[in-house]
């Protein structure tokens, strides 16, 4: 398989006022990519055959266009809850569509979306994807929002093939798969639990066919029609979320602490409680300046933070024996301290554990250190 770059879409203007529409053709079919304003499309010639979760006329359609439509910039949840469907006339109107059409609604910018082409001998596949991660969820856990979001994630798969109805479902799991390993790649967290995210609660799908060629029967992640969506979705995916929110890669210490519900002050709360390392504005003050300037320290508190990923899930190794003095034990290893009986447990402290373990144990490094200097 091999890549292609369609278009350059930094190069795309979201200005919601009429501008011009730029086309960009898809190899050996009757259909095309439209940029224009606050939408992105795929429209056709002859109908294509799609399912799709958007928010209008969603479902298994035949269909000769498939939007992508921006939220423009102060449109409040309120008219977007009273009246969803405006939005999708005016883009219908702005690209002059008679014909049928499915449309989905986006909080990311359209001049934010990513294009990735993967394809074979006889098979083209193209994902178009725009993103945001700010409102991720973890499914099964408890949600409460009543109000769209900013933060969606909304794909547009387009195939020049010709899947089977059944193969066109597993196509459209095997792309939701692969939106969530893109956001595993990232470490994207629930903003609701702080668990590992996988999806947000706006995201839209839709997968389009032309029914060209041979009939292909399977579409799962480990088909070669399923590896070519995978592999597309999954970038496309990554790329508009960058282009959305900035690199997601390298982010600091505090954000991704901060992603898993471990913000500094709320360490600081809960560790303030031990009345020994002083109060809060003080112990804040502690960690923020440790974790700046002792990168092995700032590296052992996120260790211990992804060990009570594991924990809270039951997933440490039971042959490791009880977590209480596992934990501890793992507190020692930044410590002088060689006998885990004789630390204190520090009850009163509600963090994780393998998290409240480090957290004492920088902390009483940081406090050794001042009373060293004293002498």
């Amino acid at each position: 398989m091999c890549a292609t770059n369609i278009l350059n879409p930094v190069n795309l203007k979201n200005k919601y006022k009429r501008g011009k529409m730029k086309q960009y053709p898809l190899p050996k079919t009757s259909a095309k990519i439209v940029t224009k304003d606050n939408i992105v499309a795929v429209i056709s010639d002859v109908p294509l055959t799609a399912l799709s979760s958007g928010i209008y006329n969603g479902g298994y359609k035949k269909v000769n266009a498939v939007l992508n439509v921006s939220v423009p910039d102060g449109y409040n949840d309120k008219w977007l809850h009273d009246d969803p469907m405006n939005l999708v006339y005016e883009a219908q109107k702005n690209l002059q569509l008679t014909t049928d059409y499915i449309a989905m609604l986006t909080a990311a910018k359209i001049q934010n979306l990513s294009i990735v082409t993967r394809q074979t001998r006889d098979i083209t596949i193209t994902a178009i994807a725009t993103a945001g991660w700010r409102h991720g969820e973890s499914a099964g856990e408890n949600i409460e929002n009543n109000h769209y979001t900013h933060g969606t994630i909304n794909i547009i798969v387009f195939l020049n093939a010709n899947p089977t109805d059944s193969c066109l479902v597993s196509l459209f799991l095997t792309a939701t798969e692969a939106k969530t390993a893109s956001m595993n790649d990232y470490d994207v967290r629930s903003r609701y639990s702080g668990d590992a995210a996988t999806g947000t609660i706006t995201d839209s799908l839709s997968v389009a066919v032309t029914g060209q060629g041979e009939k292909i029967e399977f579409g799962g992640p480990a088909s070669i029609i399923g590896q070519l969506v995978a592999s597309a979705v999954r970038q496309a995916v990554k790329e508009a979320a960058d282009k959305q929110e900035g690199s997601h890669k390298g982010r600091t210490l505090v954000r991704r602490l901060s992603e898993r519900h471990l913000s500094i002050d709320y360490l600081a709360a809960e560790l303030s409680k031990t009345k020994i390392f002083g109060d809060q504005q003080t112990i804040t003050s502690t960690l923020e300046q440790v974790l700046v300037s002792d990168s092995v320290s700032a590296a052992f508190l996120l260790a211990a933070a992804k060990l009570d990923d594991d924990s809270k899930k039951d997933l440490i190794p039971h042959e490791l024996g009880d977590i209480a003095p596992l934990s501890k034990g793992f507190g020692c290893l930044i410590l002088n301290q060689k006998s885990v009986e004789n630390m204190s447990s520090f009850s009163e402290v509600n963090l994780p554990p393998f998290t409240k373990q480090a957290a004492i144990a920088i902390l009483q490094n940081s406090l050794s250190k001042i009373v060293s200097l004293q002498l």
